[in-house]
């Protein structure tokens, strides 16, 4: 099959970029190797998650969000914004495309994507003049090795597989690192009743700021002094 240009990955860039492509006319298709766009927000992000940048930067090209929404978007408000995106513009990506390989034919001046389709069980060829990426840096979580870890007898997950601390009332737990999905899972822990620790690789440094800058927060403003102290254990 030959395509003007193809997109790997049908995340809001890969969305955007096909976006972008169809008001200008040009054909375009994405391969997505899940059964969804936005994959990653569906079925890999816990429910509380927010945008973590205010809505204006977090648009897609052509497109602002409903007025109403909060500046920090949760995750089914972003969801919803995305499903719009795709039917406004008309994208339809081919879902189930797990792309296994990509070369550049130099003769040709073509690429050439060799896909598997797994709903089809079939394998496909597309050639294309334009190739675009757009797979993200986070599509697969990394559990590092950590000696001791396969003999722990009680539950471990990556971020991507929590989302919500519902079946962890009353029970210690631990999580590792924290950055925006570290902090916020923890916030939920505490809130769901779970007796919540933080470790971090690295000191972590207290800005002590007024409560008047809660509402830039997308998690309550209390919990950055309990969450940085319990990263100094």
């Amino acid at each position: 099959m030959e395509e003007v240009v193809v997109i790997i990955g049908a995340g809001p860039a890969g969305l955007a970029s096909s976006a972008c492509l169809n008001r200008l006319d040009i054909p375009n298709i994405i391969l997505e190797r899940e059964g969804c766009y936005a994959s990653l927000w569906r079925k890999k992000a816990y429910d509380r998650v927010k945008l973590h940048l205010a809505k204006q930067f977090c648009e897609l090209p052509y497109m602002s969000y409903p007025p109403k929404l909060p500046m920090f978007v949760p995750k089914n408000d972003f969801i919803s914004y995305l499903d719009n995106y795709a039917s406004h513009f008309g994208i339809n990506p081919r879902f189930h495309c797990y792309v296994e390989s990509v070369y550049y034919d130099k003769n040709a001046s073509k690429w050439c994507i060799v896909v598997r389709n797994n709903k089809l069980n079939t394998t496909e060829v597309y050639i294309a003049k334009f190739l675009v990426v757009a797979t993200g840096e986070n599509s697969e979580g990394l559990i590092p090795k950590v000696p001791g870890l396969d003999g722990f007898e009680g539950m471990y997950m990556h971020s991507s597989q929590y989302a919500n601390g519902k079946d962890f009332n009353g029970k210690d737990v631990l999580v590792v690192g924290c950055g925006n999905s570290g902090m916020e899972i923890a916030y939920d822990l505490l809130y769901w009743g779970a007796h919540t620790s933080i470790v971090a690789r690295s000191p972590v440094k207290s800005l002590h700021l007024s409560s008047s800058l809660e509402p830039f927060f997308t998690f309550p403003f209390q919990l950055i002094y309990i969450s940085y102290s319990k990263c100094m254990l």
